[in-house]
């Protein structure tokens, strides 16, 4: 029951949802993902750490950049299932509609300063 309530625990906040949905659509850096959701680095560095603890999210160093992307659900038979089942919910929220908008055109070159 541990691993089930670490993979709960970690999306039932709202921005680590909207992490998970944004990386459906591409990798994305630290940079990028603040820029989309509006909260500070460290806040989205905080929840990048919970969401990869549960088995949710990986990265991969790239040169300068780290890259964050859905995990392939191999740690995780909890956190496999609703990475899959979040592919088809919430897209028609407001809120995850505008994300899924916007991040086609979130472009690390612009927004990122190393």
């Amino acid at each position: 029951m541990k691993f089930f309530l670490k993979v709960m625990k970690a999306l039932s906040d709202a921005n680590r949802v909207k992490i998970i949905k944004l990386l459906q659509q591409k990798k994305m850096c630290v940079c990028e993902l603040q820029g989309a959701l509006g909260v500070a680095q460290p806040t989205v560095s905080k929840h990048l750490r919970i969401l990869e603890e549960a088995g949710l999210v990986d990265y991969k160093k790239d040169g300068l950049w780290v890259n964050y992307f859905l995990a392939n659900g191999k740690s995780s038979p909890y956190a496999a299932s609703l990475i899959g089942n979040l592919q088809h919910w919430l897209n028609e929220d407001p809120e995850i509609a505008e994300l899924m908008k916007k991040a086609p055109f979130i472009n690390r070159e612009d927004i990122c300063r190393n």
